[in-house]
């Protein structure tokens, strides 16, 4: 179920980054009044922006899984210790 919703909530955000760049892309070809070097120059700025976004979030994810992983090895090791501490008295 988890996956499931998950993957429906991942679909819905792509639509919509797919269909603001549709709407963004229709609205630069569509301004007359602004010439093609600036359409051209706000498209690549939208995609650098675009790009640098993708980017912070992977790091930032990957920053978090980075932290549960060093978390987890910590509560193993602490209940290894445990478990030897108090399987040595037995």
């Amino acid at each position: 179920m988890y996956n499931s919703d998950n993957g429906l909530i991942i679909f819905f955000n792509a639509a919509g980054v797919v269909l603001s760049y549709v709407m963004l892309g229709i609205s630069l070809w569509l301004s007359t009044d602004v010439p093609l070097a600036t359409k051209g120059f706000w498209a690549i700025g939208i995609l650098m922006l675009t790009l640098s976004l993708v980017n912070f979030v992977k790091f930032r994810f990957d920053d978090r899984i980075s932290e549960d992983r060093i978390t987890q090895i910590e509560a193993a090791k602490n209940e290894k210790l445990l478990k030897d501490y108090v399987g040595g008295e037995e």
